[in-house]
């Protein structure tokens, strides 16, 4: 049988025609309510149709991007199902096509569509979020400069401090935590509840503060209303602490981790998270098309309704694995690649697994 042949073109046909017009119904109706939510924002700074316009056209690819493995999996579900259900599925294998030969136009589309991923999450996505961002910033949020969340930050080899919450017009950190660490074991930490800039003195002052000091046999504990320390660090250098990565292409990022790394930071979680997801969900995209061809291939009483109710169930376990995965990589519970990668690690056994469902 040749390569791309009239089957191959309507499969093509149908696989992109399904999953075109659900997920552009599924981000219109997130538009629609984003809008909703928005409007009013929008009309308190008189903002044209065309600007809000750019600004949801921002919105598009990361939507586009995001939903992208979900959809194609429920498509391929969708479409084959009723294709299964009318008996053509039965007609093109009868007719000595194998299962193999079968699934090849679903992976040349699943390879494109994978793709344009890739590049969007990688090249284009970064860029549109840098002027999303400066609209929010702009027309919608609260005072968005005048705080900077999660802040982690080596200040010096070994010791390492994390603020929840930095108030840029006071100079204010809030839920303080610093710890020292000596041959990568912990030897001390101290929290507070907040630290200030004192400009006459030109040094910190943590408020409320406990300092544990561990020893091999018995920890040394420390409290106190108030402390003054030197962290190595000035206002200036925690405001410019917080990086936006959404905003960094590959390049960016890479070169970004690289200079990190030479400066001695390891708390690079939230980095390498972002950096391997984006390869890790294009990827994602044939492990999926596996798994929904295989599920949706063959004919079965429950139909379209039964293959799509198990495709639901499986696409919110892959999100909820992803989303433990990788919050057990900010933790530091896990290295990041295993971690971005575990949910398709999973489901290619899972894959396996349906592999004898399909037809032969």
């Amino acid at each position: 049988m040749k390569l791309f042949t009239k089957f191959d073109r309507y499969i093509f046909n149908k696989f992109i025609s399904t999953f075109t017009i659900s997920i552009v119904l599924m981000i219109a109706i997130i538009i629609v309510f984003d809008l909703t939510d928005k409007l009013n924002k929008f009309i308190e700074n008189n903002l044209t149709f065309i600007d809000i316009s750019k600004y949801y056209m921002g919105l598009v690819p990361f939507y586009l991007n995001l939903f992208m493995p979900l959809f194609v999996f429920l498509s391929i579900i969708f479409f084959t199902s009723k294709l299964a259900g009318k008996s053509e599925i039965i007609a093109v294998m009868s007719n000595g096509v194998s299962f193999k030969r079968l699934a090849l136009p679903y992976f040349y589309t699943a390879f494109l569509l994978a793709t344009l991923s890739f590049t969007l999450g990688n090249y284009i996505i970064p860029k549109a979020n840098k002027s999303r961002i400066d609209f929010e910033n702009k027309y919608i949020l609260y005072h968005p400069s005048r705080e900077t969340r999660d802040i982690h930050k080596q200040i010096k080899p070994g010791i390492f401090l994390y603020i929840k919450f930095f108030e840029k017009v006071n100079n204010i950190g809030h839920i303080v935590t610093i710890e020292k660490f000596e041959n990568n074991v912990l030897v001390s930490k101290m929290s507070a509840d907040n630290i200030f800039w004192d400009e006459k003195k030109e040094k910190w002052r943590a408020n409320n503060y406990i300092i544990r000091n561990i020893h091999p046999y018995e920890d040394e504990l420390i409290k106190g209303s108030f402390i003054d320390t030197n962290l190595f660090l000035t206002p200036k250098d925690i405001k410019e602490t917080k990086i936006n990565i959404e905003t960094l292409n590959i390049k960016e990022l890479n070169q970004f981790i690289k200079d990190q790394k030479l400066h001695g930071n390891e708390n690079l979680n939230d980095f390498l998270i972002e950096k391997h997801q984006r390869t890790a969900i294009p990827f994602s995209t044939f492990i999926l098309t596996f798994i929904a061809l295989c599920l949706s291939s063959k004919k079965v009483k429950g139909g379209t309704g039964l293959n799509i109710g198990i495709g639901i169930v499986l696409s919110l376990m892959y999100i909820l694995i992803q989303k433990l995965s990788n919050g057990w990589a900010s933790s530091g519970a896990m290295t990041p690649f295993i971690a971005v990668w575990m949910p398709n690690i999973i489901f290619t056994f899972v894959a396996a697994a349906t592999y004898p469902l399909a037809p032969k």
